[in-house]
C-alpha cells in the first residue's frame, strides 16, 4: 500500500510534542528505567523527516508493517536503525502503561512504544534499509568494475604509453650497454617511478627529464607532419614540433583517466561491497521467514509479499553484478601479468599497477611542465 503526501493541520504529528532535554520525562523514583533511555537527536531526525514526508506515527508504523521501504526512504530508515535497543530495554519499554509509574509523556516516547509493537521492527528496518540502498549500490558497483575494464584497455592500447615504455627501454640499454642488462627486453612498471631519483651530472636533471627530451623528437615530427613524412628541419619547425609532442606527451594523463580512477580503488574493499548485497539478501530472507512464523495476517502477508519480490529482482541483478566483477578481475589480473610479468596473485595490492602509474603520471605532468618551460 503506497502513501500520498496530505497536509492537514489539524493531524497530530510525531513531531507535535516540544522534545526536553531530558528526553523521556521520568519519575524521579523510577531511576531503573533509565536504562531505556534513547539518543535524542535520532528522534529528532526522525521528527524533521516525519514532518518532510507528511507522515504519523501510525503511517510510519503501517510502513514498517507492509515492507513499504518507499514511503519512509533512506534517511528515515537510518535514524529508526540508530534507535535500536536491547530486548531488556524494549521490554521495560513496552511495560510501561498509562498507570506506570514511568509515564509515556513525550511524542518520542509513545513513537517508540509504538514502534516496538511492530514484530521484529528494527529487523525490518534493517531489511527495507537494504532495500532502499540496493539500486544505488549496484550502480556504483557497475560503475567500478566498468572503470577497472576501461583502465586495462588504455594501458593496452594507449600508443602514447607504449612509446614512453619503449623511450624507457631503449635509455635503460644505452645506461647499460657494457653489461647483462643491455640488451634487456623488457622492465617492470614499477622502474617508471625510480625515473625522477636517477639524476645527471648536474645532480638536477633527472633521467624521466631526459626520456622526454627524446620522445618529443621522433614524436614531434610524426604529428607535426600531414603526410607521415618528416618535413624540413629549420630552427623555427623544430621547436613547432617540439611543443606539438610535447602536448602529446603531457596529454597522456587524460588519455589515462580510468587508470587513475582505478587507482584510487581497494580490490578488498570492491569484494567486501559485493558481499554485503548477498548479506542483505539472506538477512531479508530470515526478517521474512521469522514473520511467517507468528502468523499471516494482512498485514505480516503484505510484508512478506514485498521482501519476496525484491528478493526475486535483487538476487538476478547480484549475479550479474558478479559476472561483471569476474570479468573485471580477469582484467586486471591478465594487464598485471602482461606489465609485471608475475602472477597477479602474488601482488600484495591487485591493483597495484593503476597506482603506479598513476603516480608515474603525476611526474610526468611536472616533467613535462619543466621541458616546457626551457623550451618557450
Amino acid at each position: 500500500m503506497g502513501f500520498t503526501a496530505r497536509v492537514s493541520s489539524d493531524r497530530e504529528m510525531v513531531w507535535d510534542h516540544q522534545l526536553k532535554s531530558s528526553y523521556f520525562k521520568l519519575d524521579s523514583d523510577s531511576k531503573e528505567a533509565n536504562r531505556v533511555l534513547y539518543h535524542k537527536k535520532s528522534f529528532q531526525n526522525i521528527a524533521i523527516l516525519s514532518r518532510a514526508l507528511n507522515l504519523t506515527t501510525e503511517e510510519v508504523c503501517e510502513a514498517l508493517l507492509e515492507g513499504n521501504a518507499d514511503a519512509l526512504g533512506t534517511e528515515l530508515l537510518e535514524s529508526l536503525l540508530k534507535m535500536a535497543s536491547t530486548k531488556e530495554e524494549e521490554q521495560k519499554l513496552k511495560e510501561c502503561e498509562d498507570d506506570s509509574p514511568v509515564k509515556l509523556g513525550s511524542a518520542a516516547e509513545r513513537f517508540l512504544k509504538a514502534v516496538l509493537h511492530i514484530p521484529f521492527a528494527f529487523k525490518r528496518v534493517d531489511a527495507m534499509l537494504c532495500i532502499t540502498n540496493f539500486e544505488s549500490d549496484v550502480e556504483y558497483l557497475k560503475k567500478c568494475f566498468q572503470t577497472l575494464e576501461a583502465a586495462c584497455e588504455e594501458l593496452r592500447s594507449s600508443r602514447m604509453f607504449l612509446k614512453l615504455l619503449e623511450a624507457v627501454l631503449k635509455t635503460g640499454r644505452c645506461m647499460n650497454a657494457r653489461t647483462n642488462q643491455g640488451d634487456a627486453q623488457a622492465f617492470k612498471i614499477d622502474t617508471l617511478l625510480k625515473l625522477i631519483d636517477v639524476k645527471g651530472a648536474d645532480g638536477r636533471t633527472t633521467l624521466l627529464y631526459f626520456v622526454v627530451q627524446e620522445i618529443i623528437r621522433p614524436q614531434g615530427a610524426h604529428l607535426f607532419s600531414t603526410n607521415n613524412q618528416i618535413p624540413k628541419s629549420t630552427p623555427n619547425e623544430d621547436a613547432k614540433r617540439r611543443k606539438l609532442a610535447l602536448q602529446a606527451v603531457s596529454g597522456l594523463s587524460s588519455e589515462l583517466n580510468n587508470v587513475k580512477k582505478a587507482a584510487a580503488m581497494d580490490s578488498d574493499v570492491l569484494g567486501s561491497d559485493v558481499s554485503k548485497l548477498s548479506r542483505g539478501i539472506r538477512n531479508i530472507r530470515e526478517v521474512v521467514r521469522l514473520n511467517q512464523a507468528v502468523g499471516l495476517v494482512e498485514s505480516s502477508q503484505k510484508f512478506c509479499e514485498s521482501m519476496n519480490s525484491f528478493m526475486q529482482m535483487a538476487e538476478e541483478e547480484i549475479i550479474r553484478i558478479q559476472a561483471l566483477e569476474s570479468v573485471a578481475l580477469s582484467l586486471v589480473k591478465e594487464i598485471t601479468e602482461y606489465f609485471h610479468g608475475i602472477p597477479a596473485k602474488e601482488e600484495a595490492h591487485r591493483f597495484r599497477i593503476f597506482m603506479e602509474v598513476r603516480d608515474f603520471l603525476t611526474n610526468l605532468d611536472q616533467v613535462c611542465k619543466e621541458v616546457g618551460m626551457i623550451n618557450e
